[in-house]
C-alpha cells in the first residue's frame, strides 16, 4: 500500500487526500491549524461557491494567471464532475446569476463537513495543529516529511498549503518555502481579487455608498488598460466591489513596475455624452428655483452630489438660473469621468487570492507532479494561478487536487 503525505488542509488539499484514498492508498493529512477547509469555509460570504458550470475553454478565459496550463486537469476534472461529486455527498447544489454554483443551503459548512466525512469514511489520518517542517528528499526523490520533531516516510508528497492571502486560515505562504528550498522558482508574490486604496480623503465620506451599472476605466501613465462594467463599493480607505476586484489583478502589476495609476469611473455608461448633458439640462429645468445640489436628487446618490459639484469646480449652494455653461460642461464631463487615484492594493492578507507561488514551467500540467523533484506533488493556490471571482478558483483547488490525488497513488 502507498503512503500519501498531504500537507494542507484546503480544498485542494481535501480532494487529493480523498482521490489518493479512493485509490487504496494510506494518506496522512498535515494541518497546521486546528481544523481543516477554514478558508473553503469563508468563501462565497460563507455559501461557498464551489465551481462555476462553464465549458474548459470558458473557465480558462476567466483564470488570467496561467488559465492554459489547466486545460489538461479541467478536462480530466471539469465543473460539471465538481457538482456530481459533491451531490455524491448528499451536497445538492444550485446555479445562481453569472454560472456561479452553490450548495441548495448556501452552507459553505455543509460543503467541508460533507469533504471531512468523506475523508474520514476513507480512514484518512487527519493530523490537526500539526505543522510540516520540511520536505525530505533523497537523490531527486521525495522519501518523506518531518513533522512533530519526527520523520514520517511516504512515497509521495502532495504540497497544498494555499497562498499568501488570508493568512488567519492558515495560509501563510510558508508552502512557497519548502517548494523554494527543494529547488523550485517562485514569482513574484503580489495580491489579487483585493480592495484599493485611493488618494482621496473624500471616500471617507462615501463609505457604504453602492454604485451599480457603472463602468470602471483602469488608465496607467493616461492610456486605458482594462474596464469592467458593474457594481463597486466605496470604503473608509477606497473602492471595492465586484468590479474592483477583477481590475486589481492588473493594478496590482502595475503599481509594482511604479505606474502612475488612475479609476475613470463613467456613472452614466448606458447614455452618450449629448444625452447625459440632455439629462442634466433637463434636471435644471425641472428644479430650476433650487441651488445646484438640491437639483441633482433624481441624477445622483445623495452623498455623490457634493464630491461630484467639487470636482466639477461648482459650489454647491450656487443658484441653478447662474450656472454657466462652462460649468455645465464640467459637470457632465466629471458624471463621465470621475476620477480617483490608486494609492495601493490592501495588503495580501485581504487579499482573496494570490497571485505567483510555484512556477507551472516546474510542474507537469497533467499530473501536477513536480519536473524537479520525483513523487512531489502540487495542488491548488500554492501554483502560480489564478481567476476572478465566481467560482473558477475553487474549480483549480478541486481540479489539481484530483489530478495529484490520483496520478501519485496510481503508479
Amino acid at each position: 500500500m502507498k503512503k500519501i503525505i498531504v500537507v494542507g488542509g484546503g480544498a485542494a488539499g481535501m480532494m487529493s487526500a480523498i482521490q489518493a484514498a479512493e485509490n487504496g492508498a494510506k494518506v496522512i493529512l498535515l494541518e497546521k491549524t486546528n481544523r481543516v477547509g477554514k478558508k473553503l469555509s469563508i468563501t462565497g460570504k460563507g455559501r461557498c461557491n464551489i465551481t462555476n458550470f462553464s465549458d474548459v475553454d470558458e473557465i480558462i478565459k476567466n483564470i488570467p494567471g496561467n488559465g492554459k496550463f489547466l486545460n489538461s486537469v479541467l478536462k480530466n476534472f471539469d465543473s460539471n464532475d465538481v457538482i456530481k461529486f459533491f451531490e455524491s455527498l448528499g451536497v445538492k447544489t444550485k446555479i445562481e446569476r453569472g454560472n456561479r454554483v452553490f450548495p441548495q443551503s448556501d452552507s459553505a459548512k455543509e460543503v467541508v463537513d460533507a469533504l471531512i466525512n468523506k475523508m474520514i469514511s476513507l480512514d484518512v489520518d487527519i493530523k490537526l495543529n500539526t505543522k510540516a517542517e520540511k520536505i525530505i528528499v533523497e537523490n531527486k526523490k521525495v522519501v518523506g516529511v518531518e513533522f512533530d520533531k519526527k520523520i514520517e516516510k511516504a512515497d509521495s508528497v502532495i504540497l497544498t498549503t494555499g497562498g499568501a492571502s488570508y493568512p488567519a486560515t492558515g495560509s501563510t505562504g510558508d508552502g512557497f518555502k519548502m517548494a523554494k528550498d527543494l529547488g523550485h522558482t517562485i514569482t513574484k508574490i503580489l495580491p489579487a481579487l483585493v480592495p484599493i486604496e485611493t488618494e482621496e480623503n473624500f471616500v471617507k465620506d462615501l463609505q457604504g455608498l453602492s454604485l451599480k451599472n457603472v463602468k470602471v476605466k483602469l488608465i496607467a501613465e493616461n492610456k486605458k488598460i482594462a474596464e469592467e462594467f458593474g457594481e463597486m463599493l466605496f470604503t473608509h480607505f477606497g473602492v471595492s466591489g465586484p468590479i474592483i476586484l477583477t481590475l486589481s489583478r492588473k493594478i496590482s502589476f502595475l503599481l509594482d513596475e511604479g505606474k502612475f495609476v488612475e479609476l475613470s469611473i463613467n456613472l452614466k455608461p448606458a447614455l452618450t455624452p449629448e444625452q447625459v448633458a440632455a439629462r442634466v439640462l433637463r434636471d435644471f429645468e425641472k428644479f430650476k428655483r433650487k441651488s445646484i445640489k438640491n437639483a441633482l436628487v433624481e441624477l445622483l446618490p445623495n452623498a455623490l452630489i457634493s464630491v461630484i459639484l467639487d470636482l466639477s469646480f461648482i459650489d454647491e449652494e450656487k443658484h441653478i438660473d447662474s450656472i454657466t455653461q462652462a460649468e455645465r460642461k464640467r459637470l457632465t464631463e466629471t458624471l463621465r469621468d470621475f476620477r480617483l487615484t490608486v494609492a495601493k492594493t490592501r495588503p495580501i492578507e485581504e487579499a482573496i487570492v494570490t497571485v505567483g507561488g510555484v512556477s507551472v514551467k516546474e510542474v507537469n500540467p497533467k499530473t501536477m507532479e513536480s519536473k524537479i523533484i520525483k513523487n512531489l506533488y502540487f495542488a491548488g493556490e500554492i501554483l502560480d494561478i489564478d481567476g476572478f471571482t465566481g467560482g473558477f478558483n475553487l474549480q483549480t483547488a478541486f481540479s489539481t487536487g484530483y489530478a495529484a490525488g490520483n496520478f501519485c497513488s496510481s503508479f
